[in-house]
């Protein structure tokens, strides 16, 4: 199945929120000039009420596939615009505490 390329003096980008349980992504299309923070506007209309509570739109950090930005940066075509959620405990901290319990295990 092949898509069909965005009109002139548009693009396609995809939002992309994940719950522990759930990915969700929207394909959007935009004008070319559009920004991160259109694309999201454009994600949340496409949502029933519900699930449009369930989603951080104007409080959580976005990004470009993997990158921090703001919501006036501008996006590119094809751009996986991230909304991040929060991470339950920092994964340093994590590491530091396992390698804590395994040299305690270990001295014994």
């Amino acid at each position: 199945m092949s898509v069909a390329p965005p009109a002139a003096g548009r693009k396609r980008c995809t939002v992309a929120f994940a719950t522990p349980a759930r990915q969700y992504l929207w394909s959007v299309e935009l004008a070319a000039q559009a920004c991160i923070g259109d694309a999201l506007a454009a994600a949340r209309a496409q949502l029933p009420p519900g699930l449009t509570e369930q989603v951080p739109w104007d409080s959580a950090p976005v990004g470009i596939f993997g990158e921090l930005r703001t919501r006036g940066d501008p996006c590119a075509e094809g751009d996986r615009i991230e909304i991040y959620r929060p991470l339950r405990r920092d994964p340093r901290e994590r590491r530091r505490e396992r390698v804590a319990r395994e040299r305690r295990v270990g001295r014994r």
